[in-house]
């Protein structure tokens, strides 16, 4: 029976080696290229060894055509802002139809996730026609107030899920201590769902940086356009680039934020769930 776990454990570490290198396998190649000069990446082998670095030959290109660090920061405004407020109303929401007596919760519910039903593509051309009119369109504020529109629907059905889970007699008790119903919200219900919000505003800060739909509809100016569709303009209008090592690059520095986001919510997700089983 041991050897015949030892044989399954050896075998699924052979595996999962085997996934780990294809998920890496993209990266080495976008790695080894972004550091090549655009000469060399044209007349070499896309495995070659680079022959020298020249990364900053490379910068200079990249912020010559498009404003990096400006599209850097919005994406990363628009990601924590866009998500923290469609976490903090789909919480709201999410907690009112499990906890709170209201007619018809769960009408309100089936409301709000229809926002998920429809393609996104159907909201382009309603939003455009209403930014245009209300002065929201190139703004930030509208970039803001898009993206969390578009995340409630979703973390309001996740959230919704884990609250349910979580038993009345824990708020009953919270009520009898005098404990009002925004308390019990914040106190009890929030430090619980640590783990669902964690994975929640990764899923969605994720969706939102890497966006390029939206950013190229509802927005014009690199003051305000996020950072894939000024990535989008590192190429021709046929679709070329004349310097593939410096799009490698750019996607490299677009890719390091969501990646970050990762390791510094990595740790909330066994604590929230230790929390939640108490």
């Amino acid at each position: 029976m041991g050897t015949l776990r030892k044989s399954n454990s050896k075998l699924l570490n052979v595996i999962l080696s085997l996934v780990v290198f294809l998920w890496i396998f993209p990266f080495l190649f976008v790695l080894f290229n972004s550091v090549k000069t655009g000469s060399e990446y044209n007349q070499g082998n896309f495995w070659d060894i680079p022959k020298g670095f020249s990364i900053i030959e490379t910068m200079e290109y990249i912020t010559s055509r498009i404003s990096i660090g400006s599209a850097l920061f919005n994406s990363l405004f628009y990601g924590i802002v866009g998500t923290s407020l469609a976490i903090f109303f789909a919480a709201l929401a999410a907690y009112g139809v499990t906890k709170l007596d209201i007619k018809g919760r769960f009408y309100w519910f089936l409301l709000i996730y229809s926002g998920t039903v429809f393609p996104f593509q159907m909201y382009l051309v309603p939003v455009y026609r209403g930014y245009i009119s209300t002065g929201l369109y190139d703004t930030k504020i509208g970039m803001i107030v898009f993206y969390a529109a578009i995340c409630i629907p979703f973390c309001t059905f996740v959230l919704r899920n884990f609250f349910q889970s979580i038993s009345n007699e824990l708020t009953e008790a919270a009520k009898m201590d005098g404990a009002s119903n925004f308390k019990i919200f914040y106190s009890i219900f929030l430090p619980m769902a640590k783990a669902p919000i964690s994975a929640l505003f990764l899923f969605q800060f994720s969706f939102i940086w890497n966006d390029l739909l939206f950013g190229l509809t509802f927005s014009k100016s690199d003051t305000v356009r996020p950072i894939m569709p000024l990535l989008s303009q590192l190429t021709s209008a046929t679709g070329a680039t004349s310097n593939v090592p410096a799009m490698l690059l750019a996607c490299i520095m677009a890719s390091i934020p969501t990646v970050l986001v990762y390791i510094i919510l990595n740790k909330n997700f066994e604590q929230g769930f230790i929390l939640g089983g108490k």
